[in-house]
């Protein structure tokens, strides 16, 4: 096992752009993480991590996390306290990182299945907070359209691990696609802050369908809002004239699945 204890280590480095740079990450197809949740929940996850990067003191308070993990990565190294806070990107740093090779994205919704699509989501948070709990709540994937990078470490941290399991589709053209989902079956739902559009209390949502959430400033596009099935709004108390992104979606998901 090799001890690393020089920031300028070139391993180091590789693992810290990996952090910093969605470049990077997609022309490498690696992402990193930080923390022993995450960490060990890709490995218990089936992921086989390239890079497994630790403490002692972390060793010695994770022993049994840490075999096994070592069992399966390609390249462990003891790392010092220092090389840790460089990497970290929070402010306690528990002194473990994991690089793993991404797995493929799904290619496309399959019919009978009900999906949360996002359509220019650029809050890490949000994009994160969805997919944990379209998990949670069961729905069976995530369609992704100008979204940020759901391999930021923010994304990761906020989705919990969800994002290492849900199928996440990338939508080139979200318009086309949600007309080619129409044509297989599919409903398609454009969640929007208008007090015309169907109470979302009162859809039965059929087995194969789609919500769309859209960017936190702008909502949902224009043409997409045009492609999709029809308008649903989640009916508000109060002066409140919409919802943060990712609360908007977890409602939405609830809804779909009751």
């Amino acid at each position: 096992m090799e001890k690393i204890t020089s920031k300028a280590n070139s391993l180091i480095k590789e693992t810290a752009k990996l952090f910093t740079s969605r470049k990077a990450r997609y022309e490498n197809q690696k992402f990193a993480l930080e923390g022993a949740r995450l960490c060990f929940d890709a490995v218990n996850s089936g992921y086989e991590p390239d890079v497994l990067l630790f403490t002692q003191e972390l060793w010695q308070k994770y022993p049994d996390e840490i075999e096994k993990a070592c069992a399966i990565s390609k390249r462990t190294a003891v790392i010092s306290s220092e090389i840790a806070g460089k990497l970290s990107e929070t402010q306690t740093p528990q002194g473990v990182f994991a690089v793993c090779g991404m797995k493929p994205f799904a290619k496309a919704a399959e019919p009978g299945k009900k999906y949360i699509a996002l359509d220019g989501l650029q809050d890490p948070a949000n994009l994160g907070a969805i997919i944990r709990t379209a998990e949670a709540l069961g729905i069976s994937g995530a369609i992704l359209f100008n979204c940020c990078d759901a391999y930021n470490p923010k994304a990761l941290r906020a989705a919990m691990g969800s994002s290492l399991r849900l199928p996440m589709i990338i939508s080139n053209n979200l318009a086309e696609d949600i007309n080619s989902l129409k044509e297989q079956g599919f409903s398609v739902y454009a969640t929007v802050p208008d007090s015309e559009a169907t109470d979302i209390t009162r859809i039965d949502f059929p087995a194969s369908s789609v919500c769309v959430i859209g960017n936190e400033g702008n909502g949902i596009s224009a043409e997409v809002k045009a492609a999709c099935s029809e308008f649903i709004t989640i009916n508000m108390l109060g002066r409140a004239e919409s919802l943060n992104a990712s609360m908007a979606g977890a409602i939405a998901m609830w809804e779909m699945l009751r």
